[in-house]
């Protein structure tokens, strides 16, 4: 298992806590006999869901290291071990301003080498709109089960007086029981209601980006499971299309919920990631 450390940068609203898995030390000494971290192929970037945090992708950062990758996301505002009220985040667009402080402190130790950024559910939301503003410092996207489109939960909540005090289900984001009962575990998982705020600032950025363009040339990786109940593929292709420029594939698995990265066929989620990676970067090097 790839080893991780944390540090703590200035967000826009607050501290936030980045989780980083590093490529592994080289075999052979460096200068003055102290190992030294192997360059990586690419920076892998990710950006988390609602209510989770970085720790719950310790799988797919394997994955990404063995690949040739450092890995790194932030905790993102009211999430994980960053600051601010649980749950609570007022305007995405300082969540993506956020993302893009990790990622140039990323690109500042590795300049030159090309940055894939991974966004799954809402971190696909914020992901995209990442995208739309940055585009010419990616290499490729890649959206899991993202919140894009034609998703309502957050206005028929809002249409309520009282938000209802209804977690997410566990059984929802995969097959695998052990996922489950460690989600429901999981203290840095919020496993209360959705709250005002947020979800008012769902609305505002689904707008957001569906007003604001595609990716153009971008290389865009569509990931999502078939029975995906919290995110309804029907929804999220209506996003896709909108987002997506010249160069896209989608890959849709049969029976796989919401956690595509923990489901019980994780391990052909994660050969397609590796694929369209590999193709990326062999395109770039032509």
């Amino acid at each position: 298992m790839a080893e991780s450390r944390e540090y703590v940068l200035t967000g826009t609203r607050g501290t936030i806590t980045v989780q980083e898995w590093p490529r592994p030390a080289r075999s052979d000494p460096g200068d003055f006999g102290r190992p030294t971290e192997q360059p990586p192929r690419y920076l892998a970037l990710l950006a988390h869901g609602y209510a989770e945090h970085m720790g719950r992708y310790e799988e797919l950062a394997d994955v990404l290291v063995a690949h040739g990758a450092a890995v790194l996301g932030p905790h993102h505002q009211g999430h994980g071990r960053s600051a601010g009220e649980r749950a609570v985040i007022v305007d995405f667009e300082d969540v993506v301003t956020d993302l893009h402080t990790v990622a140039a402190l990323a690109r500042s130790a590795h300049p030159d080498v090309p940055v894939v950024l991974i966004g799954h559910s809402t971190g696909g939301l914020i992901a995209a709109r990442f995208a739309q503003r940055y585009r010419d410092e990616l290499a490729a996207l890649v959206l899991s089960a993202p919140v894009l489109g034609s998703w309502d939960l957050p206005e028929r909540l809002l249409e309520l007086d009282e938000i209802p005090d209804r977690p997410i289900n566990p059984a929802a984001l995969s097959r695998d029981p052990a996922v489950r009962a460690a989600y429901a575990a999981d203290p840095l998982v919020w496993h209360g209601p959705m709250k005002r705020p947020t979800l008012e600032a769902f609305v505002r950025t689904l707008e957001t980006v569906a007003k604001s363009g595609d990716i153009g040339p971008l290389p865009l990786l569509w990931l999502h499971g078939d029975d995906d109940r919290l995110v309804p593929l029907a929804g999220s292709r209506v996003g896709v299309e909108e987002l997506r420029g010249t160069d896209w594939t989608e890959r849709i698995f049969p029976g796989a919920r919401h956690d595509v990265f923990l489901e019980t066929n994780k391990a052909a989620v994660f050969a397609e990631l590796t694929a369209f990676v590999d193709r990326v970067l062999a395109t770039r090097t032509e």
